[in-house]
């Protein structure tokens, strides 16, 4: 089955060819570093993770570009709020969301830019498009005229002029209410950069068309972002790209995440409603975040609620005490020269999963359609190992866990090849544990909670059923 995507820009699910066969170009909007990276924030950029992740695993080299827009209305404000030098407000939120990408093991882009380290790159652009006609300037401000590009609202579907109207503040300086800023006039007190038009910053558009031009080409595969970057960031992006360029489309596929909401509204700041990443690590690990996060259709809106947490905290707890099973057996046992056990039958159910897990994630990278089939493999896995804990059957589970985990990014620290040092380490654990199961079969329970307690407070952490414990190492 081929990988089928949902383009914004024509609004149909299409099969997926890069321009350049075996080569993905992808560039995501980043953060404006302005205030603490919420949980919406999040949703976003592990999606784009779980697509890179997933179109590597088909076989496609991809590189990936994300920005940073380190200078903005929203940042000049908060510094002024902060009484701090601007420079400052984009440094301290741009080092915590690059700590929370990290945590929640999303693959680092490999480009970052930054506008205010392409600002010459940005006036050349912007000199490109007074020359084809495309853009005028006013009261030392360059504004882009839309009614100069005849393809404008081909992305949000927006056909009636007034739903154009955009950056209010300047309607006098602006031809139509609809034009948008290229380069903006100084204001007193804000940062400001040399240009043929006088002293100013680029408009918020411009950046993302300079650097993704500059480092994907004039033409590539996928650009993407929140659904609200639909209407007029992209759909100013497109505009100002194909009439510099010359070209159409100038990205192939447009890609967006659908909202994250708080019992059905919308996160902000009015509604006291945002919830920092932080927050949330403070009560879950961030591979819980992670799963969680992707358990549902990246175009749906996502309610965001605390027992989904719960449930997903569940399901990575089922998958660690596998995958640590697993790697306890395939320490233990040797290769067989002979099985008695039908492991053909084992091979053709886990085929079986992972065909329906491919298929899901071929229609549109839906994690909705996959995540059954996660929960059936591991349901499957432990049924499997519970009566014939052989060689070859944890080895065809190990190899469907590392394969679906380069999609779903959770299980690194439990994939890791164990050393002598570990692999002598798990061996007093097992001994331990051997020991405690023995005073729970004798009913002495102070005796075994005690052992517990010990081993969780250096974090082992215990899972008891009715004839055995299993156990996993917390990082």
């Amino acid at each position: 089955m081929a990988l089928r995507v949902t383009n914004t820009l024509t609004g149909q699910k299409e099969v997926f060819e890069p321009l350049i066969p075996g080569l993905v170009r992808m560039y995501v909007c980043g953060p404006t570093p302005y205030d603490h990276t919420h949980i919406g924030h999040a949703r976003a950029y592990t999606i784009f993770d779980l697509i890179r992740r997933y179109l590597e695993l088909k076989g496609y080299r991809v590189f990936h570009v994300m920005n940073i827009t380190d200078i903005d209305d929203k940042i000049i404000r908060r510094a002024k709020e902060l009484n701090v030098p601007w420079e400052e407000v984009p440094k301290k939120y741009t080092e915590e969301f690059l700590d929370i990408i990290v945590k929640l093991n999303i693959k680092m882009p490999h480009v970052m830019p930054k506008v205010t380290e392409h600002i010459e790159e940005i006036i050349e652009f912007i000199k490109g498009l007074i020359e084809k006609g495309y853009a005028y300037e006013s009261h030392g401000s360059i504004y882009f005229n839309v009614d100069a590009f005849e393809d404008y609202g081909k992305l949000s579907k927006r056909k009636h002029r007034e739903e154009w109207r955009q950056e209010e503040e300047v309607l006098k300086e602006k031809r139509k209410p609809y034009d948008f800023a290229l380069w903006k006039k100084v204001k007193p007190g804000e940062p400001w950069w040399n240009s043929p038009w006088g002293s100013g910053r680029p408009g918020w558009h411009i950046e993302c068309s300079v650097m993704s031009s500059k480092y994907l080409g004039e033409q590539f595969d996928i650009h993407g972002g929140g659904q609200d970057l639909i209407f007029p960031h992209h759909e100013n992006e497109i505009a100002q790209s194909e009439a510099y360029f010359g070209v159409k489309p100038w990205v192939k596929y447009w890609i967006h995440v659908g909202y994250l909401t708080i019992k059905g509204e919308k996160m902000s700041k009015s509604l006291g409603n945002i919830i920092p990443v932080y927050e949330v690590f403070k009560k879950y690990k961030p591979e819980v975040l992670r799963l969680y996060l992707l358990s549902s259709y990246y175009r749906s809106p996502m309610d965001f609620t605390w027992e989904g947490l719960e449930q997903a905290k569940i399901l990575y707890e089922r998958l660690v005490i596998l995958t640590e099973n697993v790697k306890k057996i395939l320490r233990e046992e040797n290769v067989p020269h002979r099985v008695g056990y039908d492991v053909r039958a084992v091979a053709k159910e886990l085929s079986s999963i992972r065909k329906r897990f491919y298929e899901s994630l071929d229609d549109d990278f839906n994690m909705a359609k996959a995540m059954p089939y996660v929960h059936r493999f591991v349901s499957f896995a432990n049924k499997v190992l519970e009566y014939k804990p052989i060689f070859p059957v944890a080895l065809l589970i190990m190899e469907f866990i590392k394969e679906m985990n380069m999609v779903l990014g959770v299980l690194d620290k439990h994939l890791v090849p164990t050393t002598d040092v570990e692999k002598k380490l798990n061996q007093v654990i097992d001994a331990i544990v051997k020991i405690r199961h023995k005073f729970r079969m004798e009913k002495d329970y102070k005796t075994s909670d005690w052992i517990r307690s010990e081993l969780a407070r250096v974090g082992v952490k215990l899972f008891d059923a009715k004839d055995k414990t299993t156990w996993v190492i917390e990082y």
